[in-house]
């Protein structure tokens, strides 16, 4: 009886340990795949840049007269913010993204 209790919890315990490996690489995966797709943006311009994503939800400043252009969709209740930092000659110089997949 307890080497059938021993075997049945190492195989649920092998079981969760998989199942985490799975998603950690499905998350990994998902991220690849968000940060080459941003990297098509660099050093392209502003007018490309609304024209496919639209007006920004968020215009944010900053000190190196660059800007940020924040845009914020929402899937299953999570929100994914993508910021694309312009310099002032309006070109793409760089991008974040958070919680998007």
């Amino acid at each position: 009886m307890k080497k059938l209790f021993s075997l049945i919890l190492f195989t649920l315990l092998a079981i969760s340990l998989a199942g985490c490996q799975t998603v950690s690489k499905k998350i990994d995966d998902t991220t690849s795949k968000e940060e080459k797709e941003l990297n098509k943006w660099l050093n392209k311009s502003e007018e490309d840049l609304k024209s496919f994503y639209g007006q920004p939800d968020k215009v944010e400043f900053l000190k190196t007269r660059n800007r940020n252009y924040v845009y914020i969709t929402e899937k299953y209740k999570i929100k994914c913010e993508r910021k694309f930092e312009v310099n002032p000659k309006n070109i793409v110089v760089g991008f974040s993204s958070k919680n998007c997949f």
